[in-house]
């Protein structure tokens, strides 16, 4: 089987399922896992070359919209009469069922069943070393800087942040993407900064240009030394990764609970 994929989160999940050997292209933005970097690319995956796509003759394309922009790319998928798949989760709770889809398409379902209830036991796992936090911190979660966006309720990021032990501040508006300002983030006070800018290599980010704007110098996060950027493979893609990310938002959070969290990869 050749399969093409457009959206690292699908990267990623095929990895996990052992499909390395079905994989013949990726987008642009598909880092992980470092053994598949020599893969022909397709493109961005906000502009995905469907000529490439098409020349590597997939019998299937795994799509995405798990960001504003790609309806195009299936509606080109659609055009051409490609054989495709597209996965659209906002909630942790439907990335194991992800799993399964691409598990059912590709004819791995009972490793994809493995991995899905491996998923979800992990998740469960750390939802039992949090349970107890007395104190959740609030958390502003920063996808990009100008304009502001940032995750609201109906976001994989809202789960993560509870999970840790914790709370999105923006999770009370009902929207998985929020476009903010900076007065809305003071607003609501976070005790913790966290910045995930996609597709923004962590080299290129200084704590500067969080630390330096002028509206927040008395925000508690500021103030408390409490930004922390993030590599965001680890948290803005719906992949088995996010455990990781969960991890080490827990260890920064919670560093009490270290000795409660185990290394999160899923075998």
């Amino acid at each position: 089987m050749r399969i093409v994929s457009i959206c690292p989160s699908n990267t990623e999940i095929l990895y996990y399922l052992g499909l390395g050997d079905c994989v013949v292209g990726l987008d642009d933005h598909s880092d992980w896992p470092p053994e598949w970097q020599h893969l022909p690319r397709v493109g961005p995956d906000l502009s995905i070359d469907m000529d490439k796509v098409e020349a590597l003759q997939p019998d299937l394309v795994i799509a995405s919209l798990s960001v504003p922009g790609m309806e195009k790319n299936v509606d080109a998928l659609v055009e051409r009469k490609l054989p495709h798949l597209v996965l659209n989760p906002t909630r942790l709770s439907q990335i194991p069922e992800d799993i399964r889809l691409v598990g059912r398409a590709t004819g791995f379902e009972e490793r994809a069943e493995r991995l899905a209830r491996e998923f979800t036991a992990k998740l469960e796992a750390f939802r039992q070393a949090t349970a107890q936090v007395a104190e959740r911190p609030r958390l502003y979660w920063e996808w990009w800087p100008n304009p502001i966006y940032t995750p609201g309720r109906d976001n994989w990021l809202t789960d993560v942040s509870e999970l840790a032990g914790a709370r999105n501040i923006f999770a009370d508006v009902p929207t998985d993407n929020v476009k903010a300002t900076r007065d809305m983030v003071l607003e609501r006070e976070p005790d913790h900064i966290c910045v995930v800018w996609c597709g923004i290599e962590l080299k290129r980010i200084k704590p500067a240009m969080i630390t330096e704007r002028p509206e927040w110098r008395e925000m508690p996060a500021i103030k408390k030394g409490q930004v922390h950027l993030l590599e965001e493979g680890l948290f803005c893609r719906p992949s088995p990764r996010i455990l990781d990310g969960l991890a080490q938002l827990i260890g920064l959070i919670h560093p009490e609970l270290s000795h409660a969290i185990y290394p999160a990869d899923l075998s």
